[in-house]
């Protein structure tokens, strides 16, 4: 059984690291921040340490066998049900949070090695989960630029619309489409809706607020939205 300098030690090891990951994400002002990264690694630190030692009065009694590693386990799965809170699923096909839903799930991992007395290996994940979220950012937007996308929706006038127009706009910014469809809009009754699929790519000649303007130019357009 460990005593209570050493219990300090490790919660206070799981405060300290988790709050390292929970700062970056504080920064950016994500819902789970300093404050919920704190706590998943100290409660993931605290599970395993009772998971190794909190079962000691009764090992060795008749009839009774235990696997510490039973405890410990059930957090990485129940880590699912908070990390599942932070993604938020946006119209188009947009899905955010899921890196924060990662970070978390690491941060209980982080926790639980603390809690076994892994400082070595928890300090070392925590200086490259740092790094993967705060220092790789840059460089992912450099190599892999957000602002592509990967089609264009449109609201118009029903019958007011021509769609060599249309592909005149996309043929001007270098835009190459692959499918056209067309559906009446679930809000307006005398609105259709135009989803264009293009290939993943960037903002062709221009940016996206002139290929924007160019299309709300046509007469009959209500409204353009680019899908990422």
């Amino acid at each position: 059984m460990i005593g209570l300098p050493e219990i300090a030690i490790r919660l206070g090891a799981a405060a300290l690291l988790g709050a390292i990951v929970g700062s970056e994400r504080q920064k950016h002002e994500w819902t789970a921040g300093l404050r919920t990264h704190m706590l998943v690694c100290i409660g993931s630190a605290l599970v395993m340490i009772v998971s190794m030692h909190g079962f000691y009065d009764v090992v060795g009694e008749k009839g009774i066998t235990l696997d510490p590693s039973r405890v410990a386990a059930q957090v990485v799965s129940g880590i699912g049900f908070l990390g599942a809170g932070t993604i938020i699923f946006m119209r188009n096909q947009v899905v955010r949070g899921l890196t924060t839903a990662a970070g978390l799930w690491t941060v209980a991992a982080i926790g639980l090695a603390v809690g076994g007395g892994l400082y070595w290996a928890a300090g070392i994940t925590t200086a490259m989960v740092f790094i993967i979220l705060a220092i790789l950012k840059p460089i992912e937007k450099r190599m892999y630029n957000r602002n592509k996308f990967s089609g264009v929706t449109l609201k118009l006038e029903k019958h007011h619309v021509k769609m060599e127009d249309i592909e005149s706009v996309f043929k001007t910014h270098g835009i190459r489409y692959n499918q056209i469809s067309l559906s009446p809009s679930n809000d307006e009754e005398d609105v259709d809706e135009i989803k264009v699929s293009t290939q993943k790519m960037n903002e062709g000649k221009s940016g996206l607020l002139e290929i924007a303007n160019d299309l709300r130019k046509i007469k009959g357009v209500r409204e353009v939205d680019f899908m990422r």
